[in-house]
């Protein structure tokens, strides 16, 4: 079993994902255009792909094995 000191760490990747779309001046603006989408729009959706990435990656980290696995 992986030590919990070190699972803990993971979750300061979560900050990323919660900070981003608070930083409003960085992306308060329209250009540049994405496919003719102002940046302000396709931040916010890069922003949640962003999310969700990071939230895998964590969840993936630091599952605990499975309980209702039948172990043999």
């Amino acid at each position: 079993m992986a030590n919990s000191r070190f699972d803990r760490r993971w979750y300061a990747l979560l900050a990323v994902p919660t900070v981003a779309p608070l930083l409003v001046p960085l992306y308060n603006r329209a250009d540049p255009t994405l496919w003719g989408v102002p940046f302000f729009y396709w931040y916010q959706l890069a922003c949640a792909v962003l999310a969700i990435v990071v939230i895998s990656v964590v969840y993936l980290a630091t599952r605990k094995p499975d309980v209702w696995q039948v172990r043999r």
